[in-house]
């Protein structure tokens, strides 16, 4: 959203983009002092990561296939494992279809 790339990221907290991968795809977890450090990063709160999450939501580990769905985790899946610069165009053609719906 604010044009950073996975590399400028991983360079601001300190380890490869290799890792940032897998924290958006929830290949490996993140831990409470290295989302600080994302959030630093990136210019916002770690609460922004929260955002719109009931409590309830966020005891389920909210990035677990019962509460989102095989489908839905199948999908963010294979969108992380697009390339960055497909991956953007892909977004924003979901959104344009979203906002005609």
């Amino acid at each position: 959203m604010i044009g950073m790339t996975q590399q400028q990221l991983a360079e601001h907290v300190g380890i490869k983009f290799q890792q940032i991968q897998k924290y958006e795809t929830g290949a490996n977890r993140v831990s409470a002092s290295r989302l600080w450090e994302i959030a630093h990063a990136l210019g916002t709160s770690i609460s922004y990561f929260y955002e719109g999450m009931s409590d309830a939501a966020v005891d389920e580990h909210p990035v677990d296939e019962e509460l989102w769905g095989r489908e839905a985790m199948e999908l963010l899946r294979s969108y992380y494992a697009i390339p960055e610069e497909q991956r953007r165009h892909i977004f924003e053609l979901a959104r344009v279809l979203s906002d005609a719906a």
